[in-house]
C-alpha cells in the first residue's frame, strides 16, 4: 500500500505541478481568455496553491519533516479539484469534468492513506 501512495503522491505532484507552472507563466491575456469569469490573479492565486500542494505532496514525507503535511496537502489540492470540478461543470466542459474528478479522487485517495498508514 505504501508504494502505491507514493506512485499515487508522485504523479499527483507532477500533474499540479505542470499545472502550476503552466497557468503562472501564461500571460494575462490567455488565462483570461481561458477563464474569462475569473481575474488572472485569482488564478495565479490557485496555481501558486497546486504548485505549493505539489511540494506537500513529496517534500514532507521525503525529508521526515513534519509528514502529516502530506495529506493536508492532498486535501487542499482535493478542495481545488472540488472547484475545477463545479466550475467545469457549470461551463458543461464533459472531459475536463472527468480529469478533474480523477484528480479529486486520487487525492482524497492519499489522504486517506497516508491518516490511516503513516510513514
Amino acid at each position: 500500500m505504501n508504494i502505491t501512495l507514493w506512485i499515487v503522491q508522485a504523479l499527483l505532484a507532477l500533474a499540479f505541478l505542470v499545472s502550476g507552472i503552466t497557468k503562472v507563466i501564461r500571460p494575462s491575456e490567455k488565462l483570461r481568455a481561458g477563464l474569462p469569469e475569473f481575474h488572472p490573479g485569482v488564478i495565479r492565486l490557485v496555481s501558486v496553491a497546486e504548485i505549493l500542494g505539489a511540494l506537500g505532496l513529496l517534500l514532507p514525507d521525503v525529508t521526515g519533516i513534519a509528514p502529516v503535511l502530506t495529506p493536508v496537502a492532498a486535501l487542499g489540492l482535493a478542495i481545488i479539484m472540488a472547484g475545477a470540478v463545479a466550475t467545469h461543470a457549470r461551463r458543461k466542459e464533459g472531459k475536463s469534468v472527468a480529469v478533474n474528478l480523477v484528480l479529486l479522487i486520487l487525492a482524497l485517495v492519499v489522504v486517506i492513506g497516508r491518516l490511516l498508514l503513516p510513514l
